[in-house]
Formats: C-alpha cells, structure tokens, sequence
C-alpha cells in the first residue's frame, strides 16, 4: 500500500505541539530534534551561562538563557545558549520573563555533540544574524575550537589556548580557550 505524503506542518503548527526532550527545532519546514546533551556539552553550558550571566546581568545588560526556544524568520530554534540584551528580553504582564522570546538572540551559542550536524548548527547561526543576532559561537569540544561568526564578515577560528575570546561589545566576558576547555576537565 502506498501512502500519501504528509502535508508538512506550518510554523504556528509546530509551535502548538507538546515540547520534545531534547527539543526539536523547526527549519525549512522540517521538524529536527537535537540530539541528547553528553557529558562534554553539558560541562560547557553549565559553566558558560553563569559566567556570561556574572559579568552582563548585575548591571541589567543582557542574559543568558540555556536552551531558550526563539522564534523568528520562518523558523523555530533552540540555542544551547541563547543571550538577550536587557532591554530585549519580553516580559509578561506580571513585569516577569515571558514564555516566548520571538527575536533573534543577540548572542547565539552552539555546543556541537558528537551525533549533531556541524552543518545544520551554522545554518541556524548563520539564519541568528540575518535576523540581527551581534554573534554566534560554535564550539566544538572534541577539536577544542571555537568559530566565531559576525555578520558580514569572515568566520574566525580560535583554537590556540591563550587566545581571549571575542564576546559581543555589551559583555565583557575575558575568557580564552585554555579556561573555556578546562571546564572539561573533571
């Protein structure tokens, strides 16, 4: 028997299906879900949102969000770090962090896994600064490299240990790839 093809879902279809763990994202019409956060990825993450949000936060400049769902552009994706200017972050009626965040992040962070396509994770950094995003971060662990991408201009690789990493002109995050990558270390 042959089945018909099913039509694909819209983006206001997607959104009204139930969460995934780990989340799926939705991209030219597809729907992909992450893969499951390891150990290395989780390592990063953990340590990276609360050292971007000790230098932006107490001065209400911006936040870190993990795994913050944004929607914009005819897709829906899932950062693994998503950082909001302060005054960018929407708020609901209780004057409290709304649920949806329907804006390029000002600052897009992906942790590459070992099963994730390093080419799926730039078109979704590279779609964040069509739409306005100042820069996004792609680390990739295993290599102990991290691709910086500005809009408009050429991707810069750091993998040299005492290199200080570039951060967004709001966040004066110091940090160099030797400290990033010892986060590793158990």
């Amino acid at each position: 028997m042959v089945q018909a093809p099913s039509k694909p879902l819209t983006l206001a279809e997607f959104l009204q299906l139930p969460e995934t763990k780990p989340a799926s994202e939705y991209v030219d019409g597809q729907i992909i879900q992450k893969p499951m956060p390891q150990g290395k990825h989780s390592a990063i993450q953990g340590e990276l949102v609360p050292a971007i949000n000790g230098v932006v936060k107490p001065q209400r400049v911006a936040r870190a969000f993990p795994e913050l769902r944004c929607t914009f552009g005819d897709r829906s994706i899932v950062p693994d770090i998503a950082v909001f200017l302060w005054s960018r972050i929407p708020c609901d009626e209780n004057g409290e962090v709304a649920n949806t965040f329907s804006a390029a992040p000002d600052w897009t962070i992906e942790i590459l896994s070992p099963a994730q396509s390093q080419t799926k994770v730039t078109k979704n950094i590279l779609h964040c600064l069509k739409h306005g995003t100042q820069m996004g971060w792609l680390i990739d662990p295993d290599e102990k490299t991290v691709f910086v991408y500005r809009p408009k201009q050429e991707t810069e690789v750091f993998d040299q240990p005492d290199e200080s990493l570039p951060a967004p002109s709001f966040a004066e995050l110091q940090l160099t790839s030797k400290a990033l990558f010892a986060w590793l270390l158990g």
